[in-house]
């Protein structure tokens, strides 16, 4: 595919998820008190399960600093995955921070069902839930221990802000974050490195995939699997 055919179905892909946002079509839903995970019908409602299994396997795994991928199972996180130039596996991401002893993910997410639009702070077992998602993965970067207590400042930091999601996908801003973006700018301020997480750029525009939160060298997916 040439540079500029590229460039044209991106441009389709983000047009294509801005009508879907807009008539609410989001795949994620809004998290439960950690209190009520037990007993939270969404989780419930996974017939299969090995796939519950999966979910509680991933959970045990995270720690602060990780950053999870998770495929979608709606149309708009089909299109979302299309943005990505080399992987297409995952369309949404968020960062852990593990808190009072239980992993919570931060993301930037829009939807009917996240009325406001603000960056949301989700339990890691929802942001897993089978019902919604076909496949996941766990990233870990090549931070020391301080750049990960710097993330951990920037990432609450951001969430005292509540930056609503960025329908226009426009990486100047920061009022506004699509949920890669979110995760590019939290991580490269920690790493003190405006590279450490590359973007892609297509037809004049630049943007962050899904995929390049993965495929760089300070990247290492520790696990990944699909739903059964």
């Amino acid at each position: 595919m040439s540079r500029k055919s590229a460039g044209a179905v991106f441009i389709f892909c983000v047009a294509g998820l801005l009508m879907f946002l807009a008539n609410g079509l989001c795949s994620c839903h809004q998290h439960p008190q950690l209190k009520a995970i037990a007993n939270d019908p969404i989780v419930k409602g996974a017939a299969d399960s090995s796939n519950q299994h999966i979910v509680d396997s991933a959970v045990s795994l995270l720690k602060s600093g990780y950053i999870v991928l998770r495929m979608g199972l709606g149309a708009d996180s089909r299109m979302l995955a299309q943005m990505n130039r080399k992987d297409k596996s995952y369309s949404h991401c968020g960062i852990v921070m593990v808190e009072n002893g239980y992993p919570f993910v931060y993301h930037s997410i829009g939807g009917e069902n996240n009325p406001d639009a603000r960056l949301r702070r989700d339990s890691a077992r929802f942001f897993f839930s089978p019902v919604y998602n076909m496949a996941l993965a766990i990233v870990r970067y090549d931070l020391d221990s301080g750049k990960l207590d710097e993330l951990g400042r920037v990432v609450r930091a951001y969430y005292r802000q509540r930056p609503k999601f960025d329908l226009k996908f426009d990486l100047r801003t920061d009022d506004k974050l699509y949920c890669s973006e979110f995760v590019y700018k939290a991580v490269n301020k920690a790493a003190r490195d405006t590279a450490y997480i590359g973007t892609t750029s297509a037809a004049g525009l630049r943007f962050v995939g899904i995929d390049n939160l993965f495929v760089t060298p300070h990247a290492h997916i520790i696990w990944q699997t699909a739903f059964k």
